[in-house]
């Protein structure tokens, strides 16, 4: 009970009373959408992440695209990662929180030192999360 009074005045003073709204593609097509069509506007403070889904099947890649809450779209990535292998019968799914960054994938830019932990809200995000499953 401590470790929820505690997780939910973290986020209400991260938060402070700010609405937070990011944009994503959203699609469920063979091609790598990232048309202007494809963006949406993600529910206000629920939908605080973008998810994208690349399946490997008989017919080819299917790429699924959409907004997410980021508890349902960490718990989804991790269920799947044993699953991810890029060959037939592959699916992957990747959670991501900046605007459109489930869009086409980029070209790699050199990191500053190389195995960098993520930063910031997300990893405190993540780690309330972990702690809040533990303890109750």
């Amino acid at each position: 009970m401590r470790l929820r009074t505690v997780s939910a005045l973290l986020m209400s003073l991260l938060g402070s009373g700010l609405a937070l709204q990011i944009q994503c593609y959203q699609c469920e097509m063979t091609d790598d959408c990232a048309a202007p069509e494809f963006i949406v506007n993600c529910t206000v403070n629920v939908q605080d992440m973008c998810q994208k889904e690349v399946l490997v099947n008989d017919d080819g890649i299917l790429y699924r695209k959409s907004c997410a809450s980021s508890s349902a779209c960490l718990i989804s990535s991790s269920g799947y990662q044993q699953f991810c292998t890029g060959k037939l019968h592959s699916v992957c799914i990747s959670c991501c929180s900046t605007p459109l960054c489930n869009g086409p994938r980029q070209k790699r830019r050199p990191l500053p030192s190389s195995g960098a932990a993520p930063t910031g809200l997300p990893l405190l995000m993540l780690v309330l999360l972990l702690l809040d499953s533990i303890l109750c």
